[in-house]
């Protein structure tokens, strides 16, 4: 009778065709990617408890066969993948079964514990944690439960990915070369774990290698030799031995049994006769494993009681019931607040970048536009001080989107793909955690301006202020996180956000040049910036003040008064020294394209600039949240898993 953790995974004669050649972005749109066939007739058997190694060099569809195996290849397969006698499919694999991957970007700032636990399973509270302390004593990772992940070595780092797969108890274990660069004292350590491992929990694993030591020879029980996508062997590890003793190729004395047969497998290209020769061998052996391997690809040398066929007719559900959405959600949330709130390196810098940043750029700000004085140049000096403050609204969102929330982005697109949560779960408990923080730095940031351009006697109008500039904040973060979807390096996104905001900002604003010089269709097109409607909003309570009102003088020696200011030319509007009465007359050249009055004409509306200014924050919120739904294109997404 088969009991809980006894399973059986067979591939029956599966063939993948797929990409063969590297390929530009350009020729996978365009769909002329060239492709082949990489997996030819592939079949293997593999039970709870076991350890298979897929040998074989570069190139000869190791990795294919574990994407084919994990349902995550893109072009047509045949044949069958069965767990149990049932089909192996996308959503059984990822419940039940794990892939540790060649590459993985965790978290910098979360501790070798604090990554397990907070690996969204089905398990919670104290399970969860006496779980991860098993896991945790199991890869000798114990010791350094509280090292960040950035101070890790290269095996303690191999072990952690693991580690994050064995959490989550699956039947079925992948992992794509997880010896790769590693010593033989590491290598060992990690094959050795692996071994115990799938002991420990009735795991079958199966993993792939280029060059095989023989000291991991005693932990595989069943070997899988590829070449160009054939079969050259498939078995147990100690019948390998007796087959290829018995069709011809015994194993010298004193050699490495796995390389020897290894170098049997691979195509010798060193000159052109021993091309064609190797070709031909290997093409021998893969015929005569498919004539005379049937009996070694079930058997093994392990006493299996599924060996010979024991209660395969006993269907077990593989199906378990999934984590909730909320509980997800709260761990991706507490994930946040743990990599984030810590006196750790990455916590500060998160913290820093979070809280600290925009109010340090006020701060500066308010050093170089502290000493203003209302004379005639202050209309500029002011309206420089509003291009500052937005631009560094919009700059530093922008800053803290590519510092902060790239590592998440990456993290996102591999635990997806493994079935964890979804785009719309990861990006409302991203938003759900960072928002607040933002709005907090802001009202700082705002609160050492402020005093600069108003009054605080006046509450509600650092309250509007405040708002403005978070929302401008927001909008340009959320820009920023949409193009992280679709570019991966960091420098790139940061440099195409940037050249959007600028030229939003100098066509929209206004301050940089005024509407009445823009075309038509220009100045249509400034309906659709927020740059707009928030350079407005924050014009017209800078420069409608009570004390901007006033005829203001150019300096300590030239007054502008209307007492003063009968000279030649006879008029203030054509006084050399003061060329704007008060503020109404500056924002009506700024804004004004008619001979109406600006504050009647709605573009300083009130209400309209403040409810626009949002509307465009929460739109780019609503639009992230459909864009992470969406499907993109599998090379797309790979880049930021590999």
């Amino acid at each position: 009778m088969m009991i809980s953790n006894d399973y059986v995974l067979e591939l029956n004669s599966v063939f993948y065709s797929g990409q063969v050649e590297p390929a530009s972005c350009a020729q996978r749109l365009l769909g002329s990617v060239k492709t082949g066939v990489i997996l030819k007739d592939v079949s293997m058997t593999v039970y709870s408890g076991e350890v298979m190694a897929i040998l074989g060099s570069k190139g000869s569809g190791k990795k294919a066969l574990l994407d084919v195996i994990a349902r995550r290849v893109q072009g047509p397969t045949r044949g069958q993948i069965l767990l149990n006698n049932q089909p192996l499919s996308l959503t059984v694999f990822n419940q039940r079964c794990g892939y540790v991957t060649h590459k993985c970007d965790l978290i910098p700032g979360l501790t070798v514990e604090e990554n397990l636990y907070y690996t969204p399973t089905k398990l919670a509270g104290y399970v969860k944690k006496s779980k991860v302390k098993q896991v945790m004593a199991d890869l000798a990772l114990s010791q350094i439960a509280g090292r960040c992940t950035e101070n890790l070595n290269k095996s303690e780092f191999r072990r952690l990915m693991i580690g994050l797969q064995l959490v989550k108890d699956p039947v079925v274990l992948l992992l794509d070369e997880p010896t790769w660069d590693l010593d033989p004292l590491n290598t060992y350590l990690v094959i050795s774990i692996l071994s115990n491992a799938a002991k420990k929990y009735g795991s079958a694993i199966i993993l792939t290698m280029e060059k095989p030591r023989s000291d991991v020879f005693p932990f595989l029980e069943r070997v899988l030799y590829l070449c160009l996508g054939d079969v050259v062997y498939s078995g147990g590890t100690r019948q390998m031995l007796e087959y290829f003793n018995e069709i011809g190729f015994p194993c010298p004395q004193l050699e490495n049994p796995l390389m020897y047969y290894l170098c049997l497998s691979t195509v010798d290209r060193r000159s052109r006769e021993r091309f064609v020769e190797s070709n031909h061998q290997i093409a021998a052996l893969v015929e005569k494993f498919k004539i005379e391997g049937g009996i070694y690809r079930k058997g093994t040398s392990m006493n299996h009681p599924m060996e010979h066929g024991l209660g395969l007719g006993n269907k077990i559900p593989l199906l378990l019931e999934k984590p909730g959405t909320f509980r997800v959600g709260w761990t991706l949330y507490t994930r946040l607040m743990a990599s984030t709130i810590s006196f750790r390196k990455c916590g500060l810098k998160s913290m820093f970048l979070r809280l600290f940043l925009l109010p340090l750029f006020h701060l500066m700000l308010w050093s170089i536009y502290r000493e203003m004085k209302n004379y005639q140049h202050t209309f500029v000096t002011r309206n420089g001080l509003i291009l500052n403050i937005l631009c560094g609204s919009y700059f530093i969102g922008i800053i803290n989107a590519i510092s902060l929330f790239s590592v998440y982005r990456t993290r996102y697109f591999q635990e997806s793909q493994e079935g964890l949560y979804g785009g719309t779960s990861f990006l409302m408990t991203y938003n759900f955690f960072t928002i607040p923080f933002s709005l907090i730095s802001t009202a700082l940031a705002t609160a050492i301006i402020y005093p600069l351009v108003g009054s605080f006697s006046e509450p509600m109008e650092y309250l509007y202020f405040t708002l403005i500039l978070w929302a401008c904040y927001l909008f340009s973060e959320q820009q920023t996180m949409a193009i992280l979807i679709m570019v991966k390096d960091q420098l790139s996104a940061a440099i195409f956000s940037i050249y959007i905001t600028c030229v939003c900002i100098a066509v929209g604003s206004g301050l940089l040049r005024s509407m009445k010089g823009l075309q038509d269709w220009l100045y249509y097109l400034t309906y659709g910036i927020q740059a707009r409607y928030a350079s407005a909003f924050l014009n017209r309570q800078i420069f409608l003040a009570p004390s901007m009102q006033t005829a203001l003088s150019f300096d300590q020696t030239k007054n502008c008064s209307n007492m003063n200011l009968i000279e030649s030319s006879g008029s203030l509007s054509n006084n050399p020294y003061c060329r704007y009465p008060n503020g109404q007359a500056y924002l009506t050249e700024r804004y004004s394209r008619d001979a109406t009055d600006v504050i009647f004409n709605g573009v300083l509306d009130f209400d309209i600039n403040l409810g626009v200014t949002f509307a465009f924050a929460v739109g780019m919120l609503v639009f992230n949240l459909f864009l992470y739904i969406l499907p993109l294109p599998a090379f797309i997404k790979a880049k930021f898993r590999e």
